[in-house]
């Protein structure tokens, strides 16, 4: 696994560290320096996301508070903590969503946390169900990690068929789990297995 770079300004114009392509979008980790457009999607979009997002730290909505998130974003993956990805549209390259393996955790266990959104205007079409069939094998073959765990409020049906779809098991239903869209939520939580990994391996970045 490479070094993070020793000066954060490296982390701006360097290449993408994770670079997926499907037929419609890309998954990457974009630089600080396109803070504006990720800024974009969740402004547009917080009406949309608002049932399903946890407290927003101060500055949320701000330019400056994305730089240092992008930035942070390759060093966390660059540190095999998290991988965060933005999903990016082929046809404009605007940000339409974003795909998010956090709180990885090694040892026994090689498991990590998936969550997930989609903007208003691409609901229903297929793009995040794109997105986790590039985002799983990677997690999977080059993470090396064993265990995808999702939890979704129940009444959030589209992510419960998501997940179904994409062989996700639902394991149990945890009571006030997480404080969502200011109230603490019941949760469904499933996960998804690697069937190829046997035992504990390194990961290939």
């Amino acid at each position: 696994m490479p070094a993070p770079p020793s000066d954060p300004s490296e982390l701006d114009s360097s290449p993408s560290p994770v670079l997926l392509q499907g037929s419609r979008i890309q998954l990457l980790q974009p630089p600080p320096t396109r803070a504006k457009a990720v800024l974009r999607y969740y402004w547009e979009n917080r009406t949309h996301l608002a049932p399903w997002s946890p407290p927003h730290p101060p500055g949320y909505y701000s330019e400056e508070f994305w730089r240092h998130r992008l930035a942070a974003n390759r060093a966390e993956y660059l540190e095999d903590r998290s991988l965060r990805l933005l999903v990016a549209s082929l046809e404009d390259d605007s940000i339409i969503g974003n795909v998010g393996f956090t709180e990885i955790r090694r040892g026994a266990l090689q498991a990590c946390c998936l969550g997930y959104s989609v903007a208003a205007t691409c609901e229903g079409k297929g793009f995040i169900s794109e997105a986790l069939s590039l985002a799983i094998p990677f997690v999977f073959e080059r993470l090396a990690l064993h265990r995808i765990e999702a939890a979704y409020v129940p009444h959030n049906r589209r992510s419960a068929r998501v997940l179904e779809r994409l062989g996700f098991a639902v394991e149990g239903y945890a009571h006030q789990y997480l404080y969502i869209a200011g109230e603490w939520r019941d949760h469904v939580l499933t996960s998804l297995t690697n069937p190829n990994l046997s035992e504990p391996g390194a990961a290939t970045r």
